[in-house]
This record gives structure tokens, sequence and C-alpha cells, in this order.
């Protein structure tokens, strides 16, 4: 029987020829990342060596990556105490692949990690981040773990009792209709099979949808997967990844790709044709509320948010611009923008679309997390109600239990910006 990409992923990574479902492997790790919660991470790994007189130093700093964006610029001494903390381990650990609070090269963990080029196909990337299936989108498997496996990895360069999962086999067939996105894609898949639905498994994505969609919107669909209870979302390495790291990435080497085999056994096979698609919407309090935008035209907006790891890239916000050019954002309703890195929101304003959303009423904000995480820029008030491109909405999500979050797409929010209530944006889109 042959192997999914994940079970060749974990094979190579732990020096065997072929892994199966339910096995227990120990893979060597070829990224490590985390963000702010490295301080998290730096107290474990300190107290590995207690006691041992060994100085604490990571197995290969060139394999760590840490990138400050959940709360930036800090927002209270504690923050920025711990910020001040993790600079000096890295300092100390020489580890070069670290993002700080920088207009020239700082942003969202997960957006940093491909635009640099860190993340390859057939990699194993491990993330103190829940969203680090992301990574997914460049064919490496990728997966979020907590500060005390992260200490561990640090000091090992593995990760420890890894069970090989089994994967789910998504075929997406047919074309996307105008203003219906990879967003409302995942959002469908995850409203269909349940936020349960893929729990401790890999959602793999095929299909002729996949193949000509761009890394942007692979991204979105791994970084999502989470949310469908995935260990992982994973795209296969093709053309699009080659080209991305290549031509936008700037890598130099060559980049082999690893595919599953032909005859390669799936937990099961799902098939949405993406030409029947509509924009979809996920209601509170549950990323598998979906319903339909028509079933939820007209709810009154308080605040409309772009951004995040999950939507904040060049074609989000071009979208965005594109159908609130020459428009004005309604009355009462706050609009904040969140580019996912500054290389993003130095191109966005290059291109006139930053410019475009501050004349129709947007406030742009730095590149994080905060807003989406609640913890920083963007809380909601009792009883308001936002509609965001992130990618969770459960109770205190951006900042207020008392408030409540609808999701949807770039092209969904900004249409719903000009009206002030939930509307689909193919009915008047620019």
């Amino acid at each position: 029987m042959g192997m999914t990409v994940v079970q060749k992923i974990l094979a190579r990574a732990s020096g065997k020829k072929a892994v199966q479902v339910g096995e227990v492997v120990e893979p060597a790790v070829d990224l490590a990342m985390s963000h702010e919660n490295a301080a998290l991470v730096i107290n474990q790994f300190q107290e590995i060596y207690k006691g041992t007189g060994l100085e604490p130093r990571v197995w290969d700093a060139s394999k760590i990556a840490i990138i400050f964006d959940h709360r930036v610029p800090a927002e209270s001494a504690k923050t920025a105490t711990n910020q001040k903390k993790v600079r000096e381990f890295i300092e100390q650990q020489g580890i070069q692949k670290f993002h700080d609070i920088r207009g020239t090269s700082g942003g969202i963990c997960h957006q940093i990690l491909p635009e640099n080029g860190y993340v390859r196909p057939g990699m194993v990337v491990l993330g103190t981040d829940s969203h680090t299936t992301s990574h997914g989108a460049l064919g490496a498997f990728a997966f979020g773990v907590g500060a005390t496996e992260m200490a561990s990895v640090w000091s090992l360069g593995m990760a420890l009792n890894i069970e090989v999962p089994a994967t789910i086999r998504v075929e997406a067939l047919g074309k996307f209709p105008d203003y219906v996105s990879p967003k409302d894609f995942i959002l469908h898949l995850i409203g269909q099979i349940s936020a349960e639905g893929a729990n401790f498994k890999v959602l793999e994505f095929h299909g002729e949808a996949i193949k000509k969609m761009n890394t942007s919107g692979r991204l979105v669909l791994c970084n999502m997967a989470v949310e469908a209870g995935a260990t992982s979302g994973i795209v296969p390495g093709d053309s699009e990844t080659v080209r991305y790291l290549q031509k936008e990435a700037k890598v130099g080497e060559e980049i082999p790709l690893t595919i599953p085999d032909r005859d390669a056994a799936y937990e099961k096979t799902i098939t949405i044709d993406v030409s029947l698609l509509e924009p979809q919407i996920a209601c509170p309090h549950t990323v598998d509320h979906v319903k339909p935008v028509n079933d939820t035209e007209g709810l009154k907006i308080d605040q409309i948010v772009i951004g995040s790891c999950t939507n904040g890239r060049l074609d989000d916000i071009a979208v965005a611009a594109k159908i609130l050019k020459g428009q004005d954002i309604a009355k009462g309703v706050r609009m904040l923008v969140f580019p996912a890195s500054w290389k993003i929101y130095r191109e966005s304003l290059e291109r006139g679309y930053l410019t475009d959303l501050i004349d129709a009423g947007a406030v742009v904000m730095n590149p994080g997390c905060g807003c989406c995480l609640g913890v920083h820029q963007g809380a909601l008030a009792d009883g308001e109600v936002a509609l965001s491109t992130t990618n969770r909405n459960f109770p205190g999500r951006m900042g207020n239990p008392h408030s409540e979050v609808y999701l949807c797409s770039p092209a969904v929010a900004a249409a719903s910006a000009i009206t002030g209530v939930i509307t689909d944006p193919r009915k008047g889109a620019n």
C-alpha cells in the first residue's frame, strides 16, 4: 500500500522507509516557530537544564524562527518585558530567523515564514500556534504544539511521540465564480464536516480548483484546516509551489516535491464542486455554524475587519479596495484593515489599495494578530457585531464575550462595509 504526503514526510524525517497510520514516530524537525509565547518556551527550555551543569543551548539555531506579532507594538509593560526577555535569548543563542517589530521585515508569523522561503515542501514544521497548519500550503507537514513540547524540540531537535495521522482527501472541482473565494470553500467544508470532522487527521487538498489556486488561497485552506479539528492541512507541492518559492520568496536552490502515491490509502474522500458555491458566512459562536450569505443578508454590523493570517494578503486587500474604491463606508461602521506583513503593506500602498480603503473611511493598522485574538487593537463593545475575515468566532475571540463575530471573505466584508449590513458582494459590486 502506498503512502500519503504526510506519511512520506514522517517516514523521511524518522529515518524509515515507510510508516503506517497509528504508528508512533519521533521525526526530526526542520523548522520550529514561536511568536511572543517564546517567553514561555524559554522558561520550559531552561528547566530542562536545571541541575545538569550544562549550558542551555538550542539544538540548531538556524532551524528556529521567532516572530513578534500577537501584541505589537507592546500593549503593556508585561508584554514589553517578555519581548525583551526573548530578544536577549535570541542574541545569546544566535538565532537569525528573528522578525522583530520593524517595518522592514515584520508581520504575522504565518505570512513571514512563507514569504521568506523558510518553509519548503517535505519539511516537518512545528509552531507554538494552532494555525501553524497554514504552512501545509507549501507542501510541509505543519502543526501546532505547546510550550513544553517546543522546549523539548529546542533541546533535542525532534518531535516526541507523534502518531501518524490518517488523511482525508478533499477534491475541489470546477472554477470559482466571481466574488467566491478559497475562504468560502473552506468555510463550506467546515460547515459540511463540522468543527470535529477532521479531529487528529490531515486534510489533503486536490483537484482542478486547487491546481489553479495561488499560494495565497492555499494558505487560507490550510490555515483553517485546524478549525475542522485537523492536525494539519496540506497541498502537495506542485508547479505553483515552486513558482511561489522561487519568484516571490526568492529561493535560489532546487525545490524537491513530495506527492502522494497513486495507491495511498485515505480515510475518505470529500468532493466539492466550487462552481456551485456562493459566499459563505460562519455565524456565532462556532466556525462550523455556516450559512450562505443570502441567509444572513441585512444583519447590522458595527465593525468590519479585513486581515489576519487568514486573509491579510495582497489579493485579499486588492479585492476589498476594488469594491470600496470611490465608495464610503456606511455611517456607524468601523472598518479596520490589518495587512499580514509589512511587505504586503508596502505593496498595497504602492498599488494604491490602501489609499482607496482610507478614502472610503477604513483605518489601516500595522500587521499583527491583536484584533483577531482580542488582546490588542479593535476590541468590541457589549452587544456589538463584527464581520471579520479572521478564523475564529467563539465568545470573546475579539475581546468581548458579550459581542458576536461573523466570519467571511474579504469581498463580503468590503461589500458589507458600504451598506452597513451583511451583503452579497455579487449584488452591485464594482
